[in-house]
């Protein structure tokens, strides 16, 4: 075996700046961190030559006492913890007192600051571990630290640097997380001499997604807090439709610390499903405060991964708080029209101006049937707004077979002989008075105006249409109607349909038997890789029985996380299959129930994959289109 060396300091210094210090851009985020553990409110970074040359942290913090500038640059020198048991409760930021050390190792550094209780303050100078100055001097309140050559005496290390623009990036990105983890602190980024980031400081969140994401991402963001069991959870998310297909832009905070969490990530992803398309992720900024004590900060030498004492209860606190902001502060997208080109001032030409006048044969009068008539009938109707009642007189004959049927009931709360109104005009049919409706003043009126392609419901409210796709509609209708556990109507088989399953198949719906039966469906199991299925919610009927079971096998089978996913990926196959198919006939009143459901529920907003139920445009745009207004 070959002899066992014990290395030389300066050997193991640059080994374990190593684990520290990767690039500028980890310099950066160590010595921001330290700066905002000093109380420091407004910090300036600056950099030349992607900081490999030259890179400058100042603030306004609490400073180093003068006779502890030395020590600070020494390996395991921190003034954030004493003992074992004060690991348990890290509120700072960096705590491991090797910042400085590894820093200084493979760089040149000169120092300046000045604590609250001294008069003059110091000036410090270290090269490659090697202390070079040490001397009083004049300076501000704060701390300034000055790093030059970086890896200048560790060559092999510098070569796995790139390009001066990218190590920039990289450095730009670092400043950029830690401003919106902290939007109290006025963060300042210079880069080659030009300024490219100043947050104001005044801690608001929105604020500093402002000035560092910039204002069309900040302004497509809602709000999201919540607390459950002592987990705080603040932030902004954004709308199921403005998901991205990449993770990019989620950033997740722990006790002010950007940390890299699969379980915050799992739980925001989660609240976003059957609500964003499949392969989008969101897009968040996120505040996670914990208990000090529920979290190990001290698993990676960079302080990006930690490790929950319950990642169960974080996961549901997340969860929840997400699920909430999307439910409150989520609204339908709505189409933007182009501007147009055209001027509206414009004169038209003469032959433009020259219109042709086109003949159009009158069409003959439909042939209308006429029926017997009968007794003049007169019905008195009560408002429910308690206005006064009126009378109405009708004459009206046998009902036809293409008419509709309306029960009148008087004072005395008797049924009256049912009216027919034919849906034809009938000159037979005369109404004395125009029937006022009966409607509540608070409900917005709804107006059918057709259908596209008989997928797409067209409907008014208000000063906006709205384009409704009836079947990511009627979906999410029976998906949240399964998730709420309504009764499911049920329809019993005449003849109970045995299925043989693969054995894989038959051991997700064996296992999940009580979930399907709340889904409503009547399952036993024969033995042998073999079920019965006695019965079948009624919306199902004229279904293919044996792939529906198949669906919903693949579907328990795949999800082997949580109880509320695989309850969610359950309903959502039982309501794909139920709801009305794009491209079926759908009668006005089908049509009209379905548009009501839609815009008078703030719940449904997006068919279970994700895809918006309803799209909104405007009056306003259209006039925009129509030259009417600017």
């Amino acid at each position: 075996m070959p002899k066992i060396n014990v290395l030389p300091k300066n050997v193991a210094e640059l080994i374990a700046a190593g684990e520290v210090v990767e690039r500028p851009a980890s310099v950066i985020k160590e010595l921001i961190e330290n700066s905002i553990d000093a109380g420091a409110t407004t910090i300036t970074v600056e950099i030349q030559n992607g900081g490999i040359s030259y890179m400058r942290i100042t603030d306004n913090g609490c400073g180093i006492l003068g006779e502890d500038v030395p020590l600070a640059f020494l390996r395991h020198a921190t003034s954030k913890i004493k003992e074992g048991n004060d690991l348990n409760f890290i509120s700072t930021l960096g705590f491991r007192g090797e910042a400085l050390a590894a820093v200084s190792s493979v760089s040149r550094v000169e120092m300046l600051t000045c604590s609250e209780n001294e008069e003059i303050g110091t000036h410090y100078m270290i090269e490659g571990g090697q202390e070079v100055l040490y001397e009083e001097a004049g300076c501000p309140k704060g701390t300034t630290i000055i790093i030059r050559d970086l890896f200048y005496n560790t060559p092999a290390r510098m070569k796995f640097l790139k390009k001066d623009v990218s190590e920039a990036n990289a450095c730009a990105a670092v400043v950029d997380r830690i401003a919106l983890s902290h939007p109290e602190i006025s963060i300042k980024f210079i880069r080659d001499g030009k300024q490219t980031l100043n947050t104001s400081g005044d801690g608001q969140i929105k604020s500093a997604v402002y000035s560092v994401l910039g204002r069309e991402f900040a302004n497509s963001l809602i709000s999201c807090q919540g607390e459950h069991g002592g987990i705080t959870v603040s932030g902004l998310i954004c709308k199921p439709v403005a998901c991205k297909p990449t993770r990019n832009n989620q950033f997740t905070f722990l006790n002010g610390r950007l940390v890299r969490s699969g379980t915050i990530i799992a739980a925001v992803e989660q609240a976003y499903k059957n609500s964003a398309m499949i392969g989008k992720f969101p897009v968040f900024v996120l505040y996670v405060n914990v208990p000090f004590d529920t979290v190990d900060v001290n698993v990676h030498p960079a302080k990006t991964e930690v490790r929950f004492s319950d990642e169960k209860r974080i996961f549901e606190s997340v969860y929840a708080s997400v699920k909430n902001a999307l439910s409150q502060g989520d609204t339908r997208p709505e189409i933007k029209m182009t501007q147009p080109t055209f001027n509206r001032f414009e004169r038209m030409t003469v032959d433009e101006f020259k219109q042709t006048v086109i003949k159009v044969e009158e069409p003959k009068a439909p042939t209308v049937p006429v029926y017997e008539k009968k007794a003049e009938q007169r019905v008195e109707v009560k408002n429910v707004s308690d206005k006064k009642p009126q009378s109405f007189t009708f004459q009206t004959s046998q009902k036809p077979d293409f008419a509709d049927t309306y029960s009148y009931v008087d004072q005395n709360g008797q049924k009256t002989e049912p009216v027919y109104t034919p849906k034809v005009p009938v000159k037979e049919v005369l109404i004395e008075k125009e029937i006022e409706a009966i409607i509540d003043e608070d409900k917005p009126i709804i107006t059918v105006i057709g259908q596209a392609f008989n997928t797409y419901i067209i409907a008014q409210m208000g000063d906006s249409i709205f384009m409704i796709d009836k079947h990511a509609a009627h979906e999410r209708i029976l998906f949240n109607k399964l998730k709420e556990q309504h009764k499911i109507e049920v329809q019993a088989l005449l003849t109970p349909i045995t299925a043989n399953l693969q054995k894989d198949e038959y051991n997700a719906i064996i296992g999940n038997l009580d979930l399907l039966s709340q889904a409503g469906f009547e399952i036993e199991d024969f033995g042998a890789s073999t079920v019965v299925v006695r019965a079948i919610p009624t919306t199902l009927i004229g279904e293919d029985v044996l792939s529906l079971l198949s669906e919903m096998a693949e579907s328990l089978k795949n999800t082997k996380s949580v109880q509320i996913e695989r309850e969610e990926n359950l309903f959502h196959t039982v309501a794909c299959k139920a709801a009305i198919k794009a491209g079926s006939q759908t009668s006005n009143f089908e049509m009209k129930a379905l548009a009501e459901k839609v815009l008078l529920s703030k719940d449904i907003m997006y068919c279970p994959h994700g895809r918006p139920v309803a799209y909104e445009i405007k009056k306003r745009e259209l006039e925009k289109q129509f030259g009417r207004i600017q």
